[in-house]
């Protein structure tokens, strides 16, 4: 068992043993690692024979777990692909979307860094590799370090979407498996820069840089001027039915949107 499903294990006090109901889903680590176990917690307070396996591995990870069979739902901080949808359409499984919340990726630095603004240029710029030094835009000298997501993860194609204009990430990026991943290198990094979602901006050693003038919170990421905002999914084959169905039903619930908003995310309703 991975160190992320032993986690959650624990966490939700589950033991597969004795319960009628189980619930698997996998998928990206931005809804995994934060919201989903609390939504699947607070769910079990009212549903106490329902036991959950939380896997949080990359969006890609939950849209192939659909695909396969091996999930009744997949989390994805990014659409399903043209190629995932007609892998599943070739297995006789139809990937149906449910939007769970909406999040803004947010660029951070080390709290240390005197950076206090970047252009949506800059950002390409430094995450493709163009820019490599602090000094080239606006900061103390010294090489950046970049980290990201690894290929599995939505988010990591999310930004190159809309941050970078599709171009390659530079080659001295560095890949991490998730979100407080990145959070832990940057806040000991005094050159390092990343991205994350809005669930992971209140770590110490960490700030968060506007873009544009534009900073990732509710009211930005809701109207859509911060320019990295994104919804984020459940993914099902079909009509989802049994658990998984109520599942669903309870996240986007008033009860499940109020837990959205308490873990940092923006609500889908």
């Amino acid at each position: 068992m991975n160190k992320t499903l032993l986690f959650l294990t624990v966490f939700l006090g589950i033991s597969t043993a004795g319960f009628s109901q189980r619930l698997v889903i996998k998928g990206s680590d931005t809804l995994g690692a934060k919201l989903v176990p609390q939504l699947a917690e607070e769910y079990r307070a009212t549903n106490p024979n329902v036991s959950f396996e939380i896997a949080a591995e990359g969006s890609t990870t939950g849209l192939s777990a659909i695909t396969d069979g091996t999930a009744q739902i997949g989390m994805s901080s990014r659409r399903a692909k043209p190629t995932e949808m007609s892998a599943a359409q070739a297995k006789g499984v139809t990937l149906k979307p449910f939007i769970v919340a909406f999040d803004g990726m947010a660029v951070i630095v080390n709290s240390n860094n005197p950076i206090a603004k970047l252009s949506k240029r800059q950002v390409e710029q430094i995450f493709t590799g163009a820019v490599g030094d602090w000094s080239a835009v606006g900061g103390n000298p010294g090489k950046i370090s970049i980290y990201t997501r690894n290929t599995s993860s939505g988010t990591y194609s999310d930004w190159k979407e809309l941050a970078m204009n599709r171009k390659d990430y530079a080659p001295s990026s560095q890949k991490m498996a998730g979100n407080e991943q990145i959070v832990a290198e940057v806040a000991k990094n005094p050159n390092g820069v990343g991205y994350v979602g809005l669930a992971y901006l209140a770590a110490a050693g960490i700030k968060v840089i506007p873009v544009d003038g534009h900073m990732p919170n509710e009211a930005e990421v809701r109207s859509k001027k911060y320019p990295y905002s994104r919804p984020t999914f459940y993914y099902t084959n079909g009509e989802p039915t049994g658990e998984a169905a109520k599942f669903i039903e309870f996240t986007q619930s008033p009860e499940g949107q109020a837990i959205v908003r308490r873990v940092g995310f923006v609500p889908a309703k």
